[in-house]
């Protein structure tokens, strides 16, 4: 039997360490992402590119994954998008971007989806979530909406579909992923204190591997060092 996966916002750090995850597993993974470059380095996986802010194109990507793919059994939404700033500071176009891209892109996509886990009853559906979800923080308005929006699309889609054999989890990670890029702004900073993505996905394959008497809808994951 086939396995598929779709990955998307499969950039550098925890997208690329899911997809390589499920690939080690057998799954043909399709890894979406805004640009081309992203993807850049990503052979374990077929490349596709989205918008996630626009749902005509989640529906030409998904389209696409589907004729060359199949029916997908997993779907991570690991998209994001923030600009930090005060209430009165952010532009409309830019909080309008920023919960679509962290909130409605995964309603976008999971529609694509559903309908082949429906007929299959089964599948996996995996949210990535953020401090944010849990917590709205001064000038961080752009994030936290989109987080708490996708945090309760996960309930949502649990209470929903769960009977009809499909798994629905939300991550909450709760702290910095370490990428170079986030290396880059502190050199310095104690390597202790950031979540390792290849941990992250096994944490995510975990999930998926669960058996349907003990599912997880909600997981929250940190560094040791990490005060919460």
């Amino acid at each position: 039997m086939t396995k598929n996966a779709v990955v998307i916002g499969a950039g550098p750090g925890l997208g690329a360490s899911v997809v390589r995850r499920f690939a080690r597993e057998g799954f043909t993974v399709a890894a979406v992402a805004r640009n081309a470059q992203t993807l850049a380095g990503l052979t374990e996986a077929k490349h596709y590119h989205a918008d996630t802010t626009d749902a005509a194109s989640v529906a030409q990507a998904a389209a696409a994954i589907r004729k060359e793919m199949g029916a997908i059994d997993v779907l991570v939404y690991n998209a994001g998008a923030f600009q930090m700033g005060g209430i009165l500071d952010i532009s409309p176009e830019a909080f309008d971007l920023c919960w679509k891209a962290n909130c409605a892109g995964a309603f976008y996509g999971a529609q694509r989806v559903l309908p082949d886990m429906i007929a299959n009853k089964r599948g996996t559906i995996l949210l990535t979530g953020a401090t944010a979800s849990l917590r709205g923080s001064a000038r961080f308005s752009c994030l936290a909406v989109g987080k708490f929006g996708l945090r309760a699309l996960a309930q949502s889609l649990a209470r929903e579909y769960q009977p009809q054999g499909i798994h629905v989890a939300h991550i909450v990670v709760d702290g910095q992923i370490d990428t170079p890029r986030v290396r880059g702004m502190s050199p310095n900073r104690d390597p202790s204190t950031y979540l390792a993505p290849d941990a992250i996905a096994d944490t995510y394959w975990h999930l998926h591997a669960q058996h349907p008497s003990s599912w997880t809808l909600e997981l929250d994951v940190r560094p040791a060092a990490e005060k919460f």
